[in-house]
């Protein structure tokens, strides 16, 4: 692949790492602003961001997302608005303002992080699941907007990752009765998150836009 830059959201936590270093092994030069340098909770920290940012961006991962767990009557509008403004508005912003390098260059790749619960819920996960719906509607009409310059964009749908979030999130007792509800019976590896990622990403992917592509070893099939 022709040297190209990536922007990676979110690397701290285990998905995002997984990213940056299988984008990193295919020779990719990889952007991964800590927390102190673009805060996508901030449209002010966003906007400078972009302002200062001196590489035009080929590759854009928006990996970073917060997750709030909680029934209805124990969540309030201005957790909806947290969770809106980082897993939705900063998406639609830097993919917006990224595109017009990529437009430029007749290239581009863009691959939003969604999950499984934009498709399917539980309990507790009413206004997550509402932000990565919203996240795979942007993608397609990004899609749509962009094909002409060659700018692909799509959304990858993980099920249960081996991260210290589900651990976080799930007793063991909830993780072993969903593991055993997963066809392939354990859950993904970073790893394999990452190379879907990585393959989206590159110009190997010259066809696939606008698709929520789920990879959750079957989990949703049941």
């Amino acid at each position: 692949m022709e040297k190209k830059t990536a922007l990676v959201t979110g690397v701290s936590g285990g998905i995002g790492k997984s990213i940056k270093q299988s984008l990193m092994n295919e020779q990719i030069e990889v952007i991964s602003p800590s927390r102190s340098e673009l805060d996508l909770s901030s449209s002010e920290s966003i906007n400078n961001f972009l302002t200062n940012l001196s590489k035009s961006i080929d590759i854009l991962v928006n990996n970073a997302g917060i997750l709030k767990v909680g029934k209805h009557n124990d969540l309030s509008s201005s957790d909806f608005q947290e969770i809106l403004q980082v897993n939705v508005i900063a998406p639609f912003v830097l993919m917006s303002k990224l595109s017009d390098s990529m437009k430029e260059n007749k290239f581009g790749r863009i691959v939003n992080i969604s999950s499984i619960w934009s498709q399917v819920s539980r309990e507790g996960r009413s206004i997550y699941s509402a932000s990565k719906a919203a996240v795979d509607s942007l993608t397609r009409s990004f899609a749509l907007e962009l094909s002409s310059y060659n700018i692909l964009v799509n959304s990858v749908a993980p099920g249960y990752v081996n991260t210290e979030l589900i651990k976080k999130n799930n007793s063991q007792t909830e993780l072993d009765y969903i593991k055993k509800n997963i066809p392939l019976g354990r859950f993904a590896e970073t790893s394999e998150i990452a190379n879907l990622v990585t393959f989206l990403c590159s110009e190997k992917n010259s066809y696939i836009t606008g698709r929520v592509i789920t990879i959750d070893g079957g989990y949703i099939l049941k």
